[in-house]
């Protein structure tokens, strides 16, 4: 990789622009103080070359071009300007405060830059000083406070961000880009929170799109993006410093108060007009959330005898636990589990370390080189609770960019390291103990038999000096021998099945990869009717599990996708209409080509009220998961769903419905009760079965109608409102079937030998990905107002409303909605009140709706209503370019927990000290 990059480097050399060299120079003051204003950018109009301002204000410019040369400056906060520059003597340049609120540019609505105002769909952002003063502890958490957004936390350090219903924890129907490069890792298919991505440091604006994205951005963007771009090594230089100490677990059973801490540095310098470089170290450390939701989800005991004193307990953050049996004379009784908390690793960490090189190729084009490295550990709640512990990923960026275009090349690398299932190492401890009526350990696949045997014999009065009838004296019998957690031999165990990967162990292995070349030109310059924007892109997936998950020891899974779009759009009747349309077509190797189109409508009503219309089409490809799974889990087989996968077996051709399985089972055992001789019994019952019929896996798909006003009002009152409705086909779901080794059909009927292969154990089960045939809609709106108070304070709030439309379809073929009807947040601040001091105050409050998950066997869990306030005070002590923050994340400390089976979260209070831009 790092020879291309030379050799590409040392190719372009040649075609750097050779002429003669003028000189701009001058200096940028602030029109209210007249005071130098350092840091300013000063880019040449339409070009790529520019500078910054000194301390001093001062800047210097060599250019290859005559004059007069137009300069554009801007500087945060403050309105830009352009000036033109007739001669080599040095000018003068104000900048006034920018008076308009909340006006400016956003990119990711049409992937050029445009006035948010007139975006033809819904989008928010977070510009440097919203990111800066956000209440919250970082500014990842703060996007909650953004109309439209759901956030679950499933670890201090992952935390998984949705919009417009059908949440998960691992969201890979959202696409999430940092400086336009996928965030996702190959192997999870989504991208884990911001445990992989920028500081708070390095970030310069957040863009975020509710809804699909999918004619601009592809496939993954099916439910929106997440844009962030960091700070140019041109444009913010010098060495700036963030560090941050917390304490959360306070009130809490299971923990003291512990300390977090967060450290970020950031170095950036522009050694010569042409050529910048930056560096970035981010560290966070802290004591995780607990999962200790011991709430008991058995479903095998009815509702009001379930809890603590159940001897079938299940409780939902208990591991090990999970299988319960009806003992003969006793009831239904479960084995002893272990707490999360003693199997996972609660001590978390997020490391991130990056470089780049800036090279400005002529007064037109910049080629960028960028590296990433991170690695962490968090809890993820998925199907079980996963540990990513020490969980490494990395990424290769090579960009040239011009005023008009972009080619961008990235790989991104995963390596899963020492991550391992909690849920799966809890139930494979508990069978490596468990003694016989003898004293004797047993082996692991004889030990769920022997404890139950155990505790039977207890508590039927078998056992000499054991007290029977008690279910806790049998449990407690069947329990000798049990490793207790903390003790040598549950941390050997512990650690010997972590080693262990694939089924045998709780081990997870994953070294996968992920290519991915884009480019786009923005042709308006050429074509003056409309304005023409093309682009295109191609993706590689290079997976590897070493047959712990796909069948790829020796057959590797590449996957391959690609599309292209076109965009144009044109201003009517004296620019006051401006309609784009675009249509973007995409190919996966596995499944057939895809239109996506989408059109708009942007009016301007008068002065700086807009109203705007969209149609949006878009669609999801299956993860590489749901093609290419290939786990034989002993009973049953999960299989991914694309024909190449099963080329080698005959499961979607000769397979019964598990459905039928019932009325089959049930009719033949009344008839051999009943005294039918056993052909008799099967031949009459067997016509109960019924032929599966599942289909290949394909993408999901996406129809949104969308309105909306977003207008400005007097300078200081900004008000956006949409309304949307989206039409769903093709989810992608699970259906599990049965393959007897005998053909299911014989003249046309069902076969009897296929009939018996069933009542003989002589088939397997198969789970298969496969998609629904039913539609379903969903609503939704959202309301937005922003408004500048007397003396510069600004006030937020923002509500959004969700509802989901089952219509006729079966609720076990949909993904669940997973998203409140109901959710607002208020937010009030001042980042100056004096030239110092600046608060922030952000209260949210979401409602009360039920969680289905897989963690959960897909049973409803109740997220219960909530309110957070977030808070924070800062100080700048301008002679040292620093900012004091104290501030609180949940500051009432209201325990919650945002997904079934994830932890409860809490307050984080904390004191944060951040020098930015020192030694410029």
């Amino acid at each position: 990789m790092k020879n291309k990059i030379n050799t590409l480097l040392l190719l372009l050399i040649p075609f750097l622009a050779l002429a003669q060299t003028n000189t701009v120079s001058g200096t940028v003051l602030d029109t209210m103080t007249n005071e130098p204003m350092s840091g300013a950018s000063v880019v040449v109009s339409g070009k790529t070359i520019g500078t910054t301002t000194d301390g001093n204000g001062y800047f210097k410019l060599n250019i290859t071009q005559g004059y007069p040369v137009s300069l554009t400056i801007s500087f945060i906060g403050y309105e830009t300007q352009e000036v033109l520059v007739e001669s080599a003597d040095p000018v003068s340049i104000n900048l006034d405060i920018k008076n308009e609120l909340l006006e400016g540019l956003v990119i990711s609505a049409s992937r050029i830059p445009e006035n948010i105002l007139q975006s033809p769909v819904s989008i928010e952002k977070m510009g440097t000083i919203d990111i800066r003063e956000t209440p919250s502890l970082d500014f990842y958490d703060g996007l909650q406070n953004l109309k439209g957004i759901d956030m679950v936390t499933s670890s201090l350090t992952y935390k998984e961000i949705n919009t417009r219903g059908f949440n998960d924890t691992g969201n890979a129907r959202f696409l999430q880009l940092v400086d336009g490069v996928d965030n996702q890792t190959p192997g999870l298919t989504f991208a884990v929170g911001n445990m992989f991505g920028s500081s708070d440091l390095d970030l310069e604006s957040v863009e975020l799109i509710p809804g699909s994205a999918s004619a601009l951005y592809g496939p993954v963007a099916f439910n929106g993006v997440l844009s962030m771009r960091t700070k140019d090594p041109f444009a913010y230089q010098g060495l700036s410093v963030n560090t941050r100490l917390g304490m959360n677990h306070f009130g809490e059973e299971y923990s003291d108060p512990k300390p977090l801490y967060d450290l970020s540095i950031r170095y950036a310098q522009a050694i010569t007009d042409r050529f910048a470089y930056k560096f970035n170290v981010s560290y966070f450390t802290g004591l995780d959330w607990f999962a200790t939701n011991y709430t008991d989800v058995d479903d095998g005991t009815p509702p009001d005898q379930r809890g603590p004193n159940n001897p079938a307990r299940d409780a939902l953050n208990i591991y090990g636990d999970d299988e319960a049996r009806d003992l003969d004379g006793i009831g239904r009784v479960s084995r002893t589990g272990y707490e999360e908390r003693f199997l996972m690793d609660y001590d978390v960490y997020s490391l991130k370390l990056n470089g780049a090189l800036h090279y400005r190729v002529g007064n037109n084009a910049e080629l960028i080189y960028q590296y990433n490295f991170n690695q962490g550990r968090a809890a993820y709640t998925g199907s079980n609770r996963f540990q990513l512990d020490n969980f490494q990923f990395e990424q290769h960026r090579l960009e040239l960019k011009g005023t008009d275009y972009f080619i961008r090349a990235y790989a991104s690398i995963e390596d899963s390291k020492d991550s391992y299932n909690g849920k799966g190492l809890g139930q494979l401890i508990n069978k490596t103990w468990v003694q016989d009526l003898n004293g004797n350990v047993v082996s692991p696949d004889q030990a769920d038999d022997v404890w139950y045997q155990r505790y039977s014999e207890a508590y039927n009065g078998n056992i000499t000096g054991v007290t029977p009838g008690s279910h806790d004296v049998a449990r407690a019998f069947a329990d000798q021998g049990r490793y207790e957690p903390g003790s040598a031999e549950f941390k050997r165990e512990k650690k010997r099945y972590i080693g262990i990967q694939g089924l045998n162990g709780a081990g997870i292995l994953s070294q996968s990869k992920l290519y991915h070349i884009e480019g786009q030109y923005d042709l308006s310059d050429h074509t003056k009717v409309l304005d023409v924007l093309v682009g295109g892109n191609f993706r590689y997936y290079d997976m590897f599990t070493n047959g712990t998950l796909f069948d790829d020891a020796d057959n590797p899974i590449l996957i391959r996708e690609g599309g292209a779009f076109v965009q144009a759009s044109k201003e009517l009747f004296e620019d006051k209409l401006k309609l784009t349309s675009s249509l973007r077509y995409d190919k996966n190797q596995n499944f057939k080509g895809r239109l996506t189109p989408r059109a708009s409508a942007v009016y301007n009503i008068s002065g700086k009220h807009y109203l705007r219309s969209s149609y949006q089409t878009g669609f999801r490809n299956p993860t590489p998961g749901d093609q290419y799974i290939r786990l034989n889990a002993g009973p049953i087989t999960i299989l991914g769903g694309v024909p190449d996968n099963s080329d080698d077996l005959t499961v979607y051709q000769n397979s019964f419905t598990t459905a039928s399985l019932g009325s089959f089972f049930g009719r033949f055992n009344e008839l051999v009760n009943s005294g039918t001789p056993f052909g008799d019994a099967v031949a009459e019952a067997k016509d109960l079965l019924v032929k599966s019929d599942v289909g290949y896996i394909k993408p999901e798909r996406v129809q949104t109608f969308e309105i909306g006003y977003k207008g400005l009002i007097g300078g200081d009152l900004m008000i956006d409102a949409n309304y949307y409705f989206s039409s769903y086909n093709d989810f992608i779901l699970n259906q599990v079937v049965i393959e007897p080794q005998s053909p299911v059909l014989a003249g046309g009927e069902v076969n009897m030998d296929a009939a018996i292969d069933l009542l003989n154990g002589d088939s397997h089960l198969y789970q298969l990905y496969t998609n629904a045939t039913e539609r379903v809609t969903t609503q939704g709106a959202t309301l937005g107002i922003n408004y500048r108070l007397p003396g510069d304070f600004t006030v937020k709030a923002n509500g959004t409303w969700a509802e989901f439309n089952l219509r006729n379809a079966d609720p076990n073929d949909i993904p669940a909605f997973n998203t409140p009807k109901f959710r607002t947040s208020l937010m009030l601040g001042k980042d100056t009140v004096n030239r110092n001091l600046g608060f922030n105050v952000a209260w949210r409050w979401q409602d009360a709706y039920d969680w289905y998950g897989t963690f959960n066997q897909l049973r409803p869990g109740g997220i219960s209503a909530y309110s957070m306030v977030d808070a924070q005070v800062s100080y700048k002590v301008l002679s040292l370019k620093s900012i004091f923050k104290l501030g609180a994340s949940n500051l009432l400390n209201n325990q919650v927990y945002q997904a079934y089976g994830s932890p409860t979260v809490g307050a984080v209070y904390y004191l944060s000290i951040t020098f930015d831009e020192l030694l410029r």
